[in-house]
């Protein structure tokens, strides 16, 4: 599986090519979905474009991309687009439309809440363990874990001449057997620098992986990204290059 991972917590600063309002992020998610994604990421953006967990903005950006594809759809849960524990738990419970999963960050405080608070309501949870938490550590105490829908394993180390270590030491600290934690499947993803050499590691390891503009800007050869599209196109070829030499 390869997610597209939309427009993250990106901004107007980081190019007009980065979809903010719900048509621009259903018209690029869709773009994606044709050129091989087949589950999709996004943060809902307030009018100014910051991140929110507001019910009329999950709402609006659900249903445009909805309106255009039909692969799962997922939205983030970060402690950034709300501090606050308990504000992000009733976020969760207002919300009138909800996504197929949502992702919550094991090592953010409220994260076992948040997730319960979605599995109650009938939402996938993607567990996010970032490389450089504790967050792995929580994960395998959680009572939680056999229930989420995967694990997202975060690398967020940017320097592409060690992500792929960085990796490696993520998934010994997941203590992953046969692709899975919990029984539950792996998606393995880097970000900048290291989104490429660790989507790399992750076709060699047949684990799912991402890509976008949330985690790179930027073509394996450096050049600028035109779009999701783009992305994903590459991510697909080189996981078949690597996936059946």
């Amino acid at each position: 599986m390869v997610q597209v991972c939309v427009n993250g917590g990106r901004g107007s600063g980081d190019g007009a090519l980065v979809p903010l309002s719900p048509k621009a992020m259903a018209g690029s998610a869709a773009e994606a979905v044709a050129a091989g994604a087949s589950d999709i990421h996004v943060h809902p953006k307030s009018p100014c474009g910051e991140d929110t967990l507001s019910a009329k903005a999950v709402a609006a950006t659900l249903d445009e991309i909805r309106s255009q594809v039909d692969v799962p759809v997922g939205v983030t849960t970060g402690a950034w687009a709300e501090p606050d524990p308990a504000a992000r738990v009733a976020r969760v419970r207002e919300w009138s439309v909800l996504p197929d999963h949502a992702s919550v960050n094991w090592h953010e405080p409220g994260a076992e809440e948040v997730a319960a608070a979605l599995l109650a309501r009938g939402v996938g949870v993607e567990a996010g363990i970032w490389s450089g938490t504790d967050g792995a550590a929580r994960f395998a105490a959680s009572p939680l874990g056999p229930r989420v829908l995967r694990v997202l394993a975060e690398v967020t180390d940017p320097d592409p001449d060690t992500a792929e270590d960085t990796a490696r030491r993520l998934l010994t600290a997941l203590g992953t057997a046969h692709g899975t934690v919990h029984g539950r499947p792996v998606l393995l993803h880097g970000e900048e620098g290291g989104a490429w050499p660790v989507l790399d590691l992750a076709a060699r390891l047949g684990l799912a992986t991402r890509i976008g503009l949330e985690d790179t800007l930027a073509l394996p050869d450096g050049r600028r990204a035109a779009s999701n599209a783009e992305l994903v196109t590459e991510a697909l070829a080189r996981r078949l290059r690597i996936r059946r030499p």
